[in-house]
């Protein structure tokens, strides 16, 4: 019997799903993982069927192939129903329509990207963090000549964390070169270099950027450098950040994957949005 209704299931699920590239080149057991959850998930905006039922809709909903292609990726690299099913959970909770929004003061923070992008995405990063060390520059990258250039412009805060051993030293050294305006020039060869870290190498870092070492040094030691540093902090602080990296998507905290493909995902999703 429980055969039967699965079978009932996929075949509701398959002329669908086929429209949707992703999901159309799945077979066995991804396929039917991805089948059922197309017939049980419901999108968190503009349908209120499941993803299968609101692929049928007309007029279109843009989110439910979003979603769709989503669910399949997701199969066809072995995720299994309750892994896919908590990630669509946590995709929802950060991007559904009434979620919290955080208020960030754009102008003090350093950018990249074109400033004219509809989307803002807010990122603490952490220099010692090795995530944020291969997320900051595929974030980078993707809104400066990716597939998010002119879409979204990317602001950083840098957010030293204490478990990560040099995080202080780093950020201050980062902070430092903001000040003299080679905030993003710094902080990617940073992490260009992030196995070969140490306080020593900090000058020669700075030099290889561009900034010649009486300036760098001076910025360092200003008490002013450390005071923009500790504010950075704060402000991570006050919006809920504990731990890096850390993203707002409009202001609204990300609670989903990190991982680039998700992010450049949910960010044009966010252009795309009313």
């Amino acid at each position: 019997m429980k055969r039967a209704s699965f079978l009932v299931v996929a075949l509701l699920a398959a002329p669908a799903a086929a429209e949707v590239p992703e999901c159309r080149a799945l077979t066995g057991g991804a396929k039917s993982v991805a089948d059922h959850l197309l017939t049980t998930e419901h999108p968190y905006d503009c349908c209120d069927g499941t993803i299968a039922d609101c692929l049928k809709r007309s007029p279109a909903c843009p989110l439910a192939s979003r979603l769709a292609a989503f669910v399949c990726r997701r199969a066809a690299s072995g995720q299994d129903r309750d892994t896919i099913h908590r990630a669509i959970e946590r995709r929802a909770v950060s991007m559904m329509p009434g979620t919290k929004r955080h208020a960030f003061d754009l102008a003090a923070i350093p950018s990249a990207g074109s400033p004219a992008a509809k989307v803002k995405l807010v990122v603490f990063l952490c220099p010692r963090c090795p995530v944020c060390s291969k997320l900051g520059p595929d974030l980078y990258r993707e809104v400066t000549t990716g597939r998010l250039a002119g879409k979204v412009t990317l602001h950083c805060r840098v957010f030293p964390v204490k478990s990560h051993p040099g995080s202080a030293e780093a950020g201050r050294a980062i902070a430092a070169a903001a000040r003299i305006g080679k905030f993003w020039e710094f902080m990617l060869h940073a992490f260009r270099e992030f196995d070969r870290y140490s306080p020593d190498a900090l000058p020669g870092w700075a030099a290889a950027v561009g900034i010649e070492r009486a300036a760098f040094d001076a910025a360092v030691a200003d008490p002013a450098t450390q005071a923009a540093l500790v504010e950075a902090k704060k402000e991570g602080i006050r919006a809920g950040v504990e731990a890096t990296p850390a993203l707002f998507i409009d202001g609204r905290r990300w609670h989903g994957d990190m991982d680039v493909e998700t992010l450049v995902d949910v960010l044009e999703e966010a252009g795309v949005a009313p």
